[in-house]
């Protein structure tokens, strides 16, 4: 595909998960929810955007695609062939869903619910998992790290989805912010790959091999250099994620902060007023069963040394 490609590509899914799990965030807050839903009923082109975003997405995967379809056929490349079609069917999916949640929002006549439309971009989530999981042109390439990375943001997408068709409306916002996660990580792992496969920025010893624009392998000296590449690979996705999570939490904080979240932390009350309250009204006290214990014994040797008292002084008396 190229750094060109796979940068644009990477950019588009960050920003499309970008704003789903914003979205998302906004619509599941406790004090904006009854408003949020209500300025969508109003103005559905805000929530259409996203659509509007998948479909120019798909169109220019779709173009890119068919350009390394005939670059495969000009190599006479049989499996980069393979492998374009592949791509094409993957992106028909995202454009078949973006044109139908289109035709839902500006048509009256035609109308498709939201199972439907999750429906079929759980398909297309399930094709890309199982393009990146079986794709095995060389099985020792250093690429086939990367993809099995990639299999962590695209199995987040197919769980969330399945749980979205399966939730409330409550939880769905939940599942669309899991999933706008997920593509936020495949968007930054597909630059990434970018960077890693056409850039001097990979192993010493590791170089890539192009047998058409869209199968291409990167094959090292010895193991020690595939060893070591695999390693790097690692290591570069866990810093994407913890990245992630830092600007997810991040961000987050500041959501709530704005709207409203916060209010939920202030009705905490401090443990020690609740228990000078409980003191003052019904004088109750920490002591524990052994100090109970203790002092009804107490009592009792108190009241059978006055018993002993009052008995010695009447006999006295007489």
């Amino acid at each position: 595909m190229g750094l060109f490609s796979l940068t644009v590509a990477g950019a588009g899914f960050m920003l499309i998960g970008a704003y789903e799990s914003l979205s998302s965030s906004m619509s599941s807050s406790p004090v904006n929810h009854q408003i949020t839903k209500s300025a969508i009923e109003k103005n559905p082109k805000g929530q259409s955007l996203i659509y509007i975003g998948i479909t120019v997405f798909s169109f220019l995967f779709i173009i890119d695609s068919l350009i390394s379809l005939f670059n495969a056929i000009d190599s006479k490349d049989t499996i980069g062939y393979a492998l374009q079609l592949q791509v094409l069917a993957i992106a028909a999916l995202f454009l078949l869903y973006s044109i139908l949640g289109l035709l839902s929002k500006f048509s009256s006549s035609v109308l498709f619910p939201s199972s439907i439309l999750n429906l079929v971009l759980l398909f297309a989530f399930v094709e890309e998992f199982l393009l990146y999981y079986l794709q095995r042109k060389d099985t020792s390439g250093i690429e086939n790290r990367y993809f099995d990375l990639l299999l962590v943001p695209i199995s987040i997408c197919v769980l969330s989805t399945i749980l979205e068709l399966k939730s409330s409306s409550k939880s769905n916002n939940y599942a669309r912010l899991a999933r706008g996660v997920g593509l936020i990580l495949q968007g930054t792992w597909f630059v990434q790959m970018g960077i890693s496969f056409y850039t001097n920025m990979i192993v010493h010893g590791c170089s890539l091999h192009e047998r058409s624009r869209g199968d291409y392998t990167i094959k090292c000296k010895g193991h020690p250099e595939y060893h070591r590449a695999r390693g790097i690979a690692t290591l570069q996705f866990n810093c994407h994620l913890a990245l992630l999570v830092v600007m997810v939490t991040s961000a987050y904080s500041i959501m709530a902060k704005k709207n409203g979240g916060r209010d939920d932390f202030m009705r905490y009350k401090p443990l020690g007023a609740e228990m000078q309250q409980m003191e003052i009204n019904g004088h109750f006290t920490l002591d524990s069963d052994e100090d109970e214990i203790q002092e009804e014994e107490n009592v009792t040797e108190e009241k059978s040394t006055r018993v002993e008292v009052g008995v010695n002084g009447y006999g006295s008396h007489e």
